[in-house]
């Protein structure tokens, strides 16, 4: 009878196996008819809606909006380390709810995603993104996000914030983004995203980014204010480093990051003296940083297919 049943076990771990296999090769494929070819530029400016939590932030968005076109609008619901299941479940507590979303720019998700009046939504997964893969179902609630958005306005732009791993991370920083990029954002949601709800995802790769703006400062042996990954990540009340929120400087590479995706342009020779969402003087990178910022971003927006920007 224990042989039975743990014979019968394996074959429901196998079926499961086989069931997660198909339904991922399934989203791949649709993943790669829908990258083949790079979206077309948008003409004008943009209405964004930002879904996700502190790695959005606020002054992040408010910097997009400062080197975008004029006319470009934004708003968002945010949270404190919140997962898609939570912001779409409407029993689920979103921690922080009160106190991230206490600005002008706060539009409550559900309501803002179903009015039809955004370009583009981008949707923030929380990290750990194992335990948000494990325990929050992040592809299923991916799907359910970009089902939403397609359906309000099949016309607006979906996608899917790549964000980064606690600096500290015991696995290396570095590996961790290398590594998760197939394994995790893509393989495991992305992809059952896409054959799931059938709307269309792309990516904006702002952990890929960073990591590569950190090989070229290493590379260079630093560049004018920024001599390695620290550099771009806030220090916390008691002094010691933040290891998973960036300051201004890691804010300003992320809002570049955005800006390359959602307009399709080359951000080279853009501003980069910005102000905070509160109207504050952010620490602006030095000029070479900023430069070097600047076309790290384009080079890896533009070889990365799912990112819809022409190569």
């Amino acid at each position: 009878m224990s042989r039975r049943l743990t014979l019968t076990g394996l074959a429901l771990v196998a079926a499961g196996g086989a069931f997660w296999m198909m339904r991922r090769q399934s989203g791949k494929a649709e993943a790669e008819a829908l990258y083949a070819a790079p979206l077309p530029a948008p003409k004008g400016a943009l209405r964004i809606y930002h879904l996700g939590h502190s790695l959005v932030g606020r002054d992040m968005p408010a910097m997009l909006a400062q080197l975008a076109s004029a006319g470009h609008h934004y708003d968002s619901q945010l949270g404190w380390g919140t997962s898609l299941k939570e912001h779409w479940e409407p029993d689920l507590p979103i921690n922080g709810f009160d106190q991230e979303n206490a600005h002008p720019r706060f539009r409550p998700a559900t309501e803002a995603i179903t009015s039809g009046t955004y370009d583009a939504v981008v949707l923030t997964e929380m990290v750990e993104l194992r335990d948000a893969i494990k325990y929050h179902d992040s592809a299923r609630y991916l799907g359910e996000w970009a089902k939403l958005a397609h359906a309000a306005k099949p016309s607006a732009r979906i996608y899917l914030y790549e964000t980064w791993h606690h600096i500290n991370d015991p696995e290396g920083w570095q590996n961790r983004i290398r590594d998760d990029l197939d394994a995790l954002w893509r393989e495991r949601l992305v992809y059952p995203a896409l054959a799931q709800s059938g709307a269309p995802i792309h990516l904006i790769p702002a952990g890929q980014v960073m990591a590569a703006f950190v090989r070229a400062v290493e590379t260079r042996g630093g560049v004018e204010g920024i001599n390695g990954v620290d550099d771009l990540f806030a220090i916390s009340d008691d002094g010691s480093r933040d290891t998973i929120h960036v300051n201004d400087l890691g804010a300003y590479l992320v809002a570049l990051t955005h800006y390359a995706v959602l307009y399709h342009r080359d951000p080279s020779g853009l501003p980069y003296r910005l102000q905070r969402a509160d109207g504050s003087t952010a620490d602006a990178p030095s000029a070479e940083a900023a430069a070097l910022m600047q076309q790290v971003v384009w080079d890896v927006v533009r070889s990365m297919p799912d990112s819809g920007v022409a190569g």
